[in-house]
């Protein structure tokens, strides 16, 4: 079987968040089931020389943008065994930053098109097709409409992953023919509301749809998730399921991790203190080894729960002995709480700007609880990352924190959950976790049982090359 995975991101070229661990490493994983996955994304400005000095120039083509013929560049490089492919074009993709432009929706409708009209040129024939998110929901649409029935395109098979439907390629009508390059007849497979919509077109055109957990796909058929879609999933509910995503276990694994102060296992955990005592240190927060640290890794917007933080934490921090710290960047009304937060409760509190990724390694392996009461939250990461270094999630039940995190009052669970989105039911969680932590040896064992958790990519890769051979044998 072969895969063709379409992404405007990828690890390690270039990222913005999920969609980019997910490129690196979903592919790895159906490589080492036998599955001839490869990837393609566009050659950025943004990706850094070292990665660029290792890519090896293919071939050139002229794809069709709208009326006008643009130049395609085809490098490849190999990461981890996968092949990657990346689409060269200047005046798109040599610009700093991977999205925001004012051309946004005539860069990846060349970047879609330039995916399919590689494909004769360098020899790969995939059997399935696989676009992510807004970005190459033009891939399923241009297929259905200039390819399908072209001789060597014939029988290739398209699935579209929602990795988060707020985000959906919304832009006027007018650019369909101008500028997508689409027929009038087409309108109707993109049209929604006032404009053309990329993800709509792609919902429309896909043979199957996926969400990046099973919870988010129950939850956007319903309006207050799903950002005005929900009318056009339920007519497509047929073709639309959930899979849940993974995590890199190579990458996060306090055994290895040169990023942290001290190394550790669920067989030895007494590493997890010194990386608290250092993070204290080098956070001025207060060093003491029983204080429990609740910490956050997160961008700092409104969909992650933060006016939930906001509503309460002052109160937690009167009320109890513990230690906050965030890492994150985002809205100003968030930034500029917690700078005020900080000032409030020196010692307690620290508020770590942007994104860092060898200090958000650091706030997994040093915290004892790990909080996301998130309103929405397609699949999340961090709190599976979190149960791999032995900080315990505080987790809204929504989307995939419902999928992979349950509730420990039974002695079953792996986290603290709550359900309604409201700050006293939050802080209510945060107290059971707080009690919890006071007792050293239960402690120990929620601990063990987090860490022992698999979250690896094996069996998200499984239920794909599942979803893969039942279209294949489905014709």
């Amino acid at each position: 079987m072969k895969v063709l995975y379409c992404t405007s991101e990828a690890m390690p070229f270039a990222s913005t968040g999920g969609l980019a661990e997910v490129a690196g490493s979903l592919p790895q994983a159906l490589r080492l089931r036998l599955i001839g996955c490869r990837v393609v994304m566009p050659l950025y400005e943004d990706i850094p020389q070292e990665l660029r000095d290792g890519m090896k120039f293919l071939t050139s083509l002229s794809v069709p943008v709208a009326w006008r013929r643009q130049y395609c560049g085809v490098f490849e490089t190999h990461v981890g065994g996968v092949i990657y492919y990346l689409i060269d074009n200047q005046y798109y993709f040599k610009r700093h930053g991977l999205y925001g432009h004012f051309d946004d929706a005539e860069r990846f409708a060349f970047f879609s098109r330039a995916v399919l009209e590689m494909l004769p040129y360098i020899d790969f024939k995939p059997d399935v097709i696989h676009a992510n998110d807004w970005q190459t929901a033009l891939v399923p649409v241009y297929y259905s409409t200039f390819y399908a029935d072209i001789d060597w395109f014939r029988g290739m098979k398209t699935v579209l992953t929602i990795h988060n439907i707020q985000y959906q390629g919304k832009y006027g009508e007018e650019l369909l023919e101008d500028v997508l390059g689409l027929p009038k007849t087409s309108l109707p497979l993109l049209q929604f509301g006032e404009c053309v919509n990329f993800l709509k077109g792609a919902i429309e055109c896909a043979n199957r749809v996926t969400t990046v957990s099973p919870t988010y796909a129950s939850e956007i058929l319903d309006p207050w998730y799903s950002h005005g879609l929900d009318s056009i999933l339920l007519e497509r509910k047929w073709k639309l399921s959930g899979i849940l995503n993974g995590i890199d276990t190579g990458v996060y694994n306090p055994e290895t991790d040169p990023e942290i102060y001290s190394n550790y296992s669920a067989d030895d955990l007494s590493g997890k203190t010194a990386n608290k005592t250092e993070l204290q240190k080098r956070l001025s927060l207060a060093v003491s080894e029983r204080t429990p640290l609740i910490g956050m890794v997160t961008r700092m917007v409104s969909h992650k729960g933060l006016d939930l933080v906001r509503d309460s934490l002052d109160q937690l921090l009167n009320s109890t002995d513990c230690q906050f710290v965030i890492l994150g960047s985002g809205d100003w009304e968030y930034e500029t709480f917690f700078r005020q937060l900080q000032e409030r409760f020196p010692g307690r509190v620290c508020t770590c700007y942007g994104f860092v990724p060898e200090l958000s390694h650091k706030i997994y392996a040093a915290s004892d609880i790990f909080l996301m009461p998130s309103k929405s939250e397609p699949c999340g990461l961090s709190q599976m990352i979190a149960l791999r270094y032995g900080s315990i999630p505080v987790v809204r039940e929504t989307g995939g924190l419902k999928d992979s995190i349950t509730d420990s009052g039974d002695g079953e669970g792996n986290g603290f959950t709550f359900q309604t989105y409201d700050a006293g039911d939050m802080l209510h969680a945060l107290g059971r976790a707080l009690q919890g932590y006071q007792n050293p040896e239960g402690w120990e064992i929620l601990m063990r049982r987090a860490m022992e958790c698999d979250f690896s990519w094996g069996r998200s890769a499984n239920e794909y090359i599942r979803l893969y051979r039942s279209l294949l044998k489905n014709g």
